[in-house]
């Protein structure tokens, strides 16, 4: 059956995970489209096996190919460890093992494969951190490069590639997308993926337009079809119109202006033009990604998830391993800080040996400093590491997903246990070390000011204090349009929660997604806010709205959004306030 026909100016909305505009004809990369299935003999076992088998040594072999490759290019240098992720993932013995078994089973190689990546990746999916949930992409493509070897398929159409080509497919791996020409690239598209996901982490490192999470297109687009994809807005136009594509071609001459320009803020000071600071941070969880974090303007991390240390593994990293992880990220960043987040996270998701029971709704279960408080010899173990590093520069403890004053007290309490069996050890820290807390519960906001008075600083999580504050799954499609960063609620949320920070003199900073948004910024000026941490790619954008502003103009415009009594009627007022105060900043592009 062939395609249906695509009409003019059909559009296209996924997510746009690489800002920028392409445009160009489509080059549609085929992959596999079902998992072959049958039942095997008794005497076949074995053969399958070894096919397993052989396709994990050819799976090395390509990865360590491509990592050769990229070795001799220093734009991509740095994100090596990917590779090395899949590299791991290959010797996992939940996967290579549980395929196997089920291979015994008289079931063939690929059908195995498939019910053991199906498995896992319910693992995955019951992961509520967004950035961790997403590295099971990962796992899928390890998955699909295992599956292509064992059915014989060969990706020459990487190398086929024309020049102003717009790669679609229904998903690209790492290293399918460290590949791409950017001299041939000029944007891609996808079914699936997310905003973190490796692979668009790798767009915005190569600086290639993409749009991620389209889910059918396809199905929809064919080989050499017109399209216009943006990278900001997360549109994609199939068969543009001449006024379409008119208009697109001067957004992307605008937006390419503005990108050259960004590279003079990297240096400049991030404070408003009435010299307010606001410290512009990054989050992250590997030391491979602290030189592009840098190089982008970063003065320290606001988050360091710690998570990535305890995955993919038997048993839970032990206190040398994090020490030694931790004092290199700090070392690395000196003198700036080092925000490091303990474990977020239910050991079922990471530690297999745990066996945690399964939980029906597992974000608000054991979880974040639930588990850590039940699981005190881990929790203690992780301190010890954090405190050790301390002495290698400045390190800021925080403690996640806290809902009362009891929480932050027991935490508290263990870590004086901690820091006096290393004060008896003669072993250094930095005994002032600051102790701050996650805000992403609707109780930590109700009793901010109590929980103000327990700590040095606040972190507010918005990606799950506004799913909690609202109760709306962001992630479910069905309501994921009532997920509104601008919501009275969330506005009003996020003033109590600063008023209290400042009445008991204390840091508060942002470490959600609403940091990193620039529409957003005089919004977080006008609350207060001493820091912000994002993906290291927004500062340049954060600093340069940063820099056009005053304080008293965040202060004044969050009084008028105070006084709207919906999300539409903020969005709508703010959109309009930034394109009149800024339209050089926020005119017809995004930028």
């Amino acid at each position: 059956m062939g395609k249906t026909e695509v009409q003019q100016d059909t559009y296209l909305v996924g997510l746009g995970v690489s800002p920028g505009i392409g445009i160009g004809r489509v080059c549609l990369l085929n992959r596999l489209s079902s998992i072959a299935e049958w039942t095997i003999d008794e005497d076949e076992i074995e053969i399958e096996i070894q096919r397993f088998r052989h396709a994990l040594t050819e799976a090395a072999s390509q990865l360590r190919e491509v990592k050769q490759n990229i070795s001799r290019q220093p734009h991509l240098r740095e994100h090596i460890y990917i590779l090395d992720t899949h590299l791991l993932i290959l010797e996992d013995e939940l996967l290579t093992e549980r395929t196997e078994v089920l291979i015994r089973q008289k079931i063939n190689a690929e059908s195995a494969l498939d019910q053991t990546l199906k498995q896992l990746r319910v693992m995955f999916e019951t992961i509520e951190d967004e950035y961790l949930r997403e590295r099971s992409s990962d796992l899928d493509a390890v998955g699909q490069r295992l599956q292509r070897i064992l059915a014989g398929v060969n990706d020459a159409t990487l190398e086929q590639i024309e020049e102003k080509s717009l790669v679609a497919a229904h998903d690209l791996s790492p290293a399918d997308t460290m590949q791409l020409d950017k001299n041939k690239v000029v944007g891609f598209l996808t079914d699936r993926g997310g905003k973190t996901s490796h692979t668009a982490i790798l767009a915005r490192s190569l600086g290639i337009p993409a749009v991620v999470g389209l889910e059918s297109a396809t199905v929809i687009v064919d080989n050499a079809m017109p399209a216009i994809i943006d990278g900001s807005t997360g549109v994609v136009i199939l068969n543009p119109s001449e006024e379409t594509f008119k208009e697109y071609l001067k957004r992307k001459l605008a937006f390419e202006y503005l990108e050259k320009e960004l590279t003079s803020y990297r240096d400049l000071p991030a404070e408003t033009s009435d010299h307010v600071e606001v410290a512009l941070r990054t989050n992250l969880e590997l030391l491979s990604e602290v030189p592009a974090a840098l190089n982008d303007g970063a003065v320290g991390i606001g988050l360091y998830r710690t998570e990535f240390l305890y995955m993919n593994r038997n048993e839970p990293p032990g206190e040398a391993e994090q020490f030694d992880t931790y004092s290199k990220i700090v070392q690395r960043l000196a003198p700036h800080p080092v925000t490091i987040r303990t474990l977020d996270a239910g050991g079922d998701k990471f530690i297999a040996d745990m066996s945690l029971e399964h939980e029906d709704n597992p974000a608000m279960g054991l979880r974040a400093v639930r588990f850590s408080l039940r699981e005190v010899d881990l929790f203690k173990t992780q301190l010890r590491a954090i405190l050790r590093a301390s002495a290698m520069g400045q390190v800021r403890i925080m403690f996640p997903m806290i809902s009362g004053v009891a929480e932050i007290r027991t935490c508290k309490r263990i870590l004086r246990s901690v820091k006096n069996e290393l004060e008896q050890e003669g072993i250094l820290f930095d005994p002032q070390i600051k102790v701050g807390i996650m805000i992403e519960t609707p109780s930590a906001v109700i009793i901010a000011s109590l929980l103000a008075k327990e700590v040095d600083f606040f972190s507010i999580g918005t990606n799950d204090l506004i799913q909690y504050c609202l109760a709306v799954d962001r992630g479910n499609e069905h309501v994921a349009y009532l997920y509104e960063p601008l919501h009275p609620a969330i506005l009003r949320a996020l003033k109590q929660v600063c008023d209290a920070a400042h009445e008991a003199d204390i840091e508060v900073g942002m470490c959600g997604e609403m940091a990193a948004e620039p529409l957003y910024v005089p919004v977080l000026l006008g609350l207060g806010l001493n820091e912000l941490s994002m993906n290291h790619a927004c500062i340049p954008r954060v600093k340069r709205v940063l820099r056009n502003l005053t304080r008293v103009e965040g202060v004044e415009l969050l009084n008028q959004l105070l006084q709207l009594s919906t999300g539409k009627e903020i969005a709508t007022y703010i959109e309009r306030e930034m394109r009149r105060r800024l339209p050089d900043l926020f005119g017809d592009f995004v930028i």
